[in-house]
């Protein structure tokens, strides 16, 4: 399993903005060049953060892209879900799967663990944690 570089530009933008006082639009130009992304590309992460829930978008010389929530209350999972989709380790982990191996698989109960500590990990630190440099304890 990789991060997909949509969803590195996707963290990156969301740690830009998590930088911002909050309700604070921030210019995708200004993102784009600060983080080398190309701009196109950026807009369509942006759009799919936005329909996430996680952005918002405003037009115009005012406008630019804001986090939809302050920083401490979104985390990396938010993130690559919004990018990814369900996080999934494995096709028998996703939602409404029906795998007509699962009453004999020996290793389900093992991704199925995996899956949970890769998910707590992701969901352990907020943007504003990270921005913070302030390492959780564990």
């Amino acid at each position: 399993m990789q991060i997909t570089r949509q969803t590195e530009y996707a963290i990156r933008t969301a740690l830009e903005l998590s930088t911002a006082p909050f309700g604070e639009f921030i210019q995708t130009k200004h993102i784009s060049e600060r983080h080398s992304i190309p701009e196109v590309f950026l807009k369509k992460t942006i759009q799919l953060l936005s329909r996430a829930g996680l952005v918002i978008t405003q037009r115009g010389s005012q406008g630019g892209v804001r986090l939809a929530r302050p920083g401490n209350e979104i985390t990396l999972a938010d993130i690559l879900v919004a990018i990814e989709g369900p996080l999934a380790l494995n096709v028998c982990l996703g939602e409404n799967y029906q795998c007509h191996n699962r009453p004999t698989c020996r290793v389900h109960r093992i991704i199925r663990r995996a899956q949970a500590a890769l998910v707590k990990e992701l969901t352990r630190e907020t943007l504003a944690d990270i921005v913070s440099g302030m390492p959780m304890e564990g």
